[in-house]
């Protein structure tokens, strides 16, 4: 039964009168008539009771107008409210990244600007050395960040990407033509780190700390941007886990990225302050889940 013929349905119960049903939905007194048949054919029984003074439910109809009223409304009410939120989609999101990942998740920020076309989606670059600050001081209202982020004021929402890790080494070391390298080839050379401290486990998820047999990965220069990280690469100085997206995006002279046989998996989520959640956040995070399940 169209959602139609149920409006015609109702209408009708309510008026129990062909000519003031047709005239409230702005009707023929006709296509009235051809609704209420078919459905009383799909039934089987009839839902009115016709005389040439009165029209009348039949107990199904009285039933089927009591079973349907309910339901109805609820359609009503659900359609609205989508009207609602989506009239409610005004504003600015603000969304971090890193480096080059902004170009990297596209299939879901074009998604997000398509559904909510009032929304201006601006992008704000999130450092390093500095990822939570941002989040909790207001500067962005989402960022895109590697897991695991274990902040108890700060929800982690559907995973983006997903790739190994890659190691960055100058063209002249020595894993560079070897073609490829492991993690524990980690164990033999120094990795810049951070100029400005973060959770020790956030790093580790980058860059270890050991290596799968327990060596130190020993920490030399410290780094404060993207740039001085391909800087100390370029000159030899370290071998830098990296996100896969950095090969694709920053190709540098005198820098090779090398595969890493036994690389774990690099995660990037949707990171936000808890206490700070709103629908516009909410809805990029359905456009990230929704392009995911597209893809599978």
């Amino acid at each position: 039964m169209e959602l139609r013929d149920i409006e015609i349905f109702l209408t009708l119960a309510e008026e129990l009168h062909f000519g003031r049903t047709a005239a409230r939905m702005h009707l023929s007194q006709a296509r009235v008539s051809q609704s209420i048949a078919k459905q009383e054919r799909r039934v089987g029984a009839a839902l009115f009771e016709r005389t040439s003074r009165r029209v009348t439910l039949t107990p199904i109809g009285a039933r089927l107008r009591d079973d349907l009223a309910v339901s109805y409304q609820g359609i009503l009410t659900a359609i609205e409210t989508a009207a609602d939120t989506a009239r409610g989609m005004e504003g600015t999101l603000t969304l971090g990244t890193m480096g080059a990942l902004a170009q990297a998740i596209t299939d879901v920020t074009s998604l997000f600007r398509a559904r909510h076309p009032r929304c201006e989606l601006r992008f704000r670059e999130v450092h390093v050395a500095d990822p939570f600050t941002p989040l909790r001081t207001g500067q962005v209202d989402v960022a895109l960040l590697w897991t695991p982020v274990n902040e108890p004021d700060l929800t982690v929402g559907p995973v983006l990407r997903a790739d190994p890790i890659m190691f960055m080494v100058a063209d002249s070391h020595p894993l560079a033509r070897r073609g490829e390298a492991t993690m524990e080839d980690l164990g033999d050379y120094l990795v810049a780190h951070p100029a400005t401290p973060i959770p020790r486990y956030w790093e580790e998820a980058i860059v270890p700390f050991h290596t799968p047999a327990g060596r130190e990965v020993r920490r030399g220069p410290a780094v404060s941007t993207w740039q001085e990280v391909l800087t100390v690469v370029a000159a030899g100085a370290v071998v830098q886990p990296v996100q896969v997206e950095a090969s694709r995006y920053y190709s540098w002279p005198g820098i090779t990225y090398l595969p890493v046989r036994d690389a774990p998996t690099c995660s990037w989520a949707l990171v936000w302050r808890t206490a700070a959640h709103t629908a516009l956040i909410a809805a990029l995070a359905q456009a990230a889940h929704d392009r995911a399940l597209l893809d599978t």
